[in-house]
């Protein structure tokens, strides 16, 4: 069962860090970081923090840089709030999946048509089983 344990303390440390992040953080470059996913490795030492933002893709590093620059303070708050003996190194990662998943979805809309699927008739004129 203690395999199960990376994952809660990943989920945790997610809820906590969107909330040091919408609140706590004052760096310019940090605001407006979405926390969508959180990956701890499994003794519990390094931890990937995927983000995302609704600003511009011009504006990413800067939005890096300054959840780096924020990282020891971030550790340490996580430690002392999740009472971890030593919490987790955390990296900070751009979270491709939003735009993988708008890729896919323009692919979609270029080979499916607007109308969605249309159902033929079967060649004897009934319909199909």
């Amino acid at each position: 069962m203690a395999h199960h344990r990376p994952e809660r303390v990943g989920e945790q440390i997610k809820r906590e860090l969107a909330g040091m992040l919408r609140l706590e953080v004052r760096d310019p470059r940090a605001q407006g970081a979405t926390v969508t996913a959180v990956h701890v490795s499994g003794d519990l030492q390094h931890a990937r923090v995927f983000v995302t933002s609704l600003r511009p893709d011009s504006e990413r590093e800067a939005l890096l840089s300054g959840l780096d620059a924020a990282a020891p303070f971030l550790r340490g708050e996580l430690g002392r709030r999740l009472r971890l003996r030593r919490a987790p190194e955390l990296r900070f990662e751009w979270d491709v999946a939003l735009e993988q998943g708008r890729h896919i979805e323009r692919l979609l809309d270029d080979v499916v048509p607007e109308e969605g699927w249309v159902e033929e008739e079967a060649p004897d004129g009934g319909e199909e089983e």
